[in-house]
């Protein structure tokens, strides 16, 4: 079988990359190992598909070259995937910070791809893994399970490592080596964090009390979500969103009441109610349980007449500045995405073209190119996947 460009990988980016290239008139074939496309466009979102977010910068971003996404980014905009949304009549909403969701369910967006791939002529076969692939005169030589397919361009749309359960696998890392490019290490992003021995103890029977408002920070970044307590350690919104930033031996801090003061609220309540214990006046600004653990192991509880200002102001510091020993992460089995990846300097920013190998490209998951929490990770796919289609073939 012969086409103008063959793309391995029916996720986000895959067929973003198919649907532009086969709207232009090229042959486009879509190969993946799993049994349906879309896979992670299926269970995102709480199966409602954060699909973009309208606050896209490059600065939402990891990657070793901060500069790479910007012309993807610039060129193909969340309002250009909203305008494909609206399109299809999909209905959706904005939950916070510019985070887009279906109102009804995430198929509508897999449904959507595959109409856009069918209209333009692009054909998707699942359940079709590859096994050889080989650079030749003219383009690339592809042993797949349906075949042997000769593709003019050659597109790497694999994704990452992360959820191995859902069919994720390194093919794209080793492919990219094959043909001579660096791979950066990988790690789990967007993942809960575990805690470890005395850590652990102090709050595994809090697992399932939840933060409604909590900001983690690593140095000078800081999120501002919810936090959730795990058997393992902790999660929520905020966890995740450090966690792409953290490594071992980090100096991690939450701030467990960023929209009040604790100091000033508990010198306050201290002239308000003087013979109210500490415990059940924290109890007013913390979930219960969490006030009552941190009275057990750090704060001696009396009525709030027994402290003076001074030692009120430091527990509202310590309250501000809570430090957490994480031991790791949960790892790809439940991270979101993986961080690190094909090494960007060895791409082209403007068309993901390798530098290496003509014809070749990279996009997705797969670079060294990690969003942030809230929609950015679809974002990148569509853009990049669009900056390949624009080209390839």
């Amino acid at each position: 079988m012969n086409v103008d460009v063959l793309v391995i990988g029916a996720g986000a980016a895959g067929l973003m990359c198919a649907i532009t290239a086969g709207q232009r008139g090229k042959r486009v074939l879509v190969v993946d190992h799993a049994n349906k496309p879309g896979k992670k466009i299926l269970m995102s979102g709480g199966g409602r598909c954060n699909f973009t977010n309208m606050g896209t910068t490059p600065a939402n971003f990891l990657s070793a070259n901060p500069h790479f996404a910007k012309s993807a980014l610039a060129r193909y905009t969340p309002w250009d995937f909203v305008a494909l949304v609206e399109k299809h009549r999909i209905k959706y909403h904005e939950k916070e910070l510019g985070q887009l969701f279906c109102d009804e369910s995430s198929k509508l967006i897999v449904r959507m791809l595959l109409d856009e791939c069918a209209a333009a002529g692009v054909e998707v076969r699942t359940s079709c893994a590859v096994n050889q692939v080989r650079k030749v005169e003219g383009g690339f030589r592809v042993g797949t399970a349906a075949g042997e397919v000769h593709a003019t361009s050659l597109v790497v749309a694999t994704g990452g490592l992360s959820i191995p359960s859902m069919g994720a696998t390194g093919f794209g890392y080793e492919l990219a080596k094959q043909f001579g490019h660096t791979v950066l290490p990988t790690r789990a992003g967007l993942v809960p964090l575990t805690l470890s021995g005395k850590h652990q103890e102090r709050y595994q029977d809090l697992a399932g009390l939840a933060l409604p408002v909590s900001e983690a920070k690593l140095g000078r970044q800081a999120f501002r979500a919810g936090l959730l307590f795990t058997h393992r350690g902790l999660s929520g919104p905020s966890i995740l969103q450090i966690s792409s930033y953290w490594q071992p031996g980090d100096d991690l801090r939450i701030d467990l009441s960023p929209d009040v003061d604790a100091g000033d609220w508990l010198i306050g309540q201290r002239a308000d109610r003087p013979a109210a214990e500490l415990k059940t006046v924290l109890g007013e600004l913390l979930p219960k349980r969490l006030a009552q653990r941190l009275c057990e192991l750090w704060f001696e509880s009396r009525p709030m007449r027994q402290y003076r200002e001074a030692e009120l102001a430091d527990i509202g510091k310590q309250l501000h500045d809570w430090p957490i020993t994480a031991s790791g992460t949960e790892g790809y089995r439940t991270a979101e995405v993986t961080l690190g990846g094909v090494d960007t300097n060895e791409l082209s920013s403007t068309t993901m073209e390798s530098r290496r190998v003509p014809g070749l490209y990279f996009i997705g998951e797969v670079v060294d190119v990690t969003g942030w929490l809230g929609g950015y990770n679809f974002q990148w796919a569509w853009a990049s996947g669009h900056a390949a289609g624009e080209v390839a073939g």
